[in-house]
This record gives C-alpha cells, sequence and structure tokens, in this order.
C-alpha cells in the first residue's frame, strides 16, 4: 500500500513537471513571436490637377463728397461684373462683400516729429469681390487679362488665386490603399530574404498627409501640408505596417 502511494506521488510530480515545461515553452515561444516582427512604410502618393478655383480682388474710390464716391464706386462695381460675366464667369460664382468706408487725412509733421496739421483728403470707399467657380481655366484667363478694368480708369487689386480639389476624400482613401499594398510588399521581401514569412499584422500607423505643388521642392511638416496656390498638386500619405514574422 505504501509502495502504490509513493507511485502516485512519483506520477504526479512528473505530470506536474511535464506541466510546467509545457508552460515554460509556451512562453518562451511567445515571448520570441512577439519579439521577432518585421516593421515597414508604405507611400501613397498621386499627381491631381485642382477642380475649384477661389480668386478675388479689391476696388476703391476716394473722393471728399461721400455721395460722390459711393456713386463711383457702384459705377466700378456695376463694370467689373460685366467684365467677370463677359468672360464667362457665372454670376452666381461672383459674391460682392459690403462696402468699407474710411476717413483719409494727410499727416504733417514737423522736425522732432511732432504732429502739426492734419488734413481731411476724403473717404476712401473699397469693396471686396470674390469668385469661387468650378471653371477653373475661365476664372484663370479673366485673371490674366484684368489689365482690361486697370484701362477702364478702376483701380482693382488682384489677389493671387487659391486652389482646392473638391473629391479630396475619396483621393484619400485610394492613396491609404496603395501606401498599405507598397508597405505590404516591402515586409514580403524583407521576409523572403531573410528566409521567413510574414504572419499577423500587429500594428498599422497612419502618416499625415502632405499635399504640395507638382515639382515644386515644398518641404513636409509634422502636421501636414496643404498647398493652395498651385494648381497642380501632388498628394502624399504614409502607412506604417508591423507584421509578426512565421
Amino acid at each position: 500500500m505504501k509502495k502504490q502511494i509513493n507511485l502516485l506521488a512519483y506520477a504526479m510530480i512528473c505530470l506536474a513537471a511535464i506541466v510546467i515545461a509545457l508552460l515554460i515553452r509556451s512562453a518562451i515561444l511567445e515571448k520570441y513571436t512577439s519579439n521577432h516582427t518585421i516593421a515597414v512604410t508604405g507611400l501613397g502618393s498621386v499627381d491631381f490637377d485642382s477642380d475649384l478655383i477661389v480668386w478675388s480682388g479689391t476696388f476703391s474710390r476716394i473722393d471728399k463728397d461721400l455721395k460722390k464716391a459711393y456713386a463711383e464706386i457702384e459705377k466700378d462695381r456695376f463694370i467689373i461684373l460685366q467684365y467677370l460675366i463677359s468672360k464667362g464667369i457665372k454670376e452666381s460664382s461672383i459674391v460682392f462683400q459690403s462696402i468699407q468706408i474710411n476717413k483719409e487725412f494727410d499727416h504733417q509733421y514737423d522736425d522732432t516729429y511732432n504732429l502739426r496739421k492734419k488734413t481731411f483728403v476724403g473717404y476712401n470707399l473699397s469693396q471686396s469681390v470674390t469668385i469661387e467657380s468650378d471653371q477653373v481655366d475661365v476664372v484663370e484667363e479673366a485673371g490674366r487679362s484684368i489689365t482690361e478694368l486697370i484701362n477702364q480708369g478702376i483701380e482693382f487689386y488682384s489677389a493671387s488665386p487659391q486652389y482646392f480639389y473638391t473629391k479630396l476624400a475619396e483621393l484619400k482613401l485610394q492613396m491609404i490603399e496603395t501606401a498599405t499594398l507598397d508597405a505590404n510588399k516591402r515586409a514580403r521581401i524583407l521576409a523572403e530574404n531573410s528566409g521567413n514569412k510574414i504572419g499577423k499584422l500587429k500594428r498599422a500607423t497612419l502618416g499625415v498627409f502632405q499635399i504640395v505643388g507638382q515639382n515644386s521642392g515644398e518641404d513636409f511638416s509634422w502636421g501636414g501640408t496643404f498647398n493652395t496656390f498651385s494648381r497642380k498638386k501632388t498628394a502624399h500619405i504614409t502607412v506604417k505596417l508591423e507584421y509578426l514574422v512565421d
């Protein structure tokens, strides 16, 4: 009886030793596997042409008679509107802002820069106009021909146009897919060259979008770059993938 008890105890000790060994082996394998990964970065980039343009300008008149100045700027407004429409721009795309009125003074100073005389010059009335349109070519041509207004005696100051892309959301999805496929391809090549295969995806990290002018040499920024002054642009995105190695 005592011998049977000893054999049973011995068997239990052996079984416990086997279980412990299996647990240790499993832990070692898990640690080994989790520490053997391949991390790669894929790039997605695409060139595109902006499909929305925003162009603005300002015109002004100055006169000591406020009513006369207002009448003159209203006349200029009508001429500018007709000019833009004649160039093919839709009237619904043209927005005139409210008129701004400021009093202008001529200041005269003495040799010690103390104000000697302040003379009223007139009322300076200014107004801005903004065109937001998908007629990119048409608006660009109107901007290049703006001297036609200046030749009519209108003081028109044109700002640089800004360019946007209305299908940016779809473009981003396309770029993410491209960058992901690129990263996956890189990971497979690295694994095969080392005699391994990639396993499950452990982690995926999306970079920031960078939109720059084509062939502009613009620098990327940590928070992302969004160029609005180039019609033709290039968008970039990176995707970092980390795979377990089988």
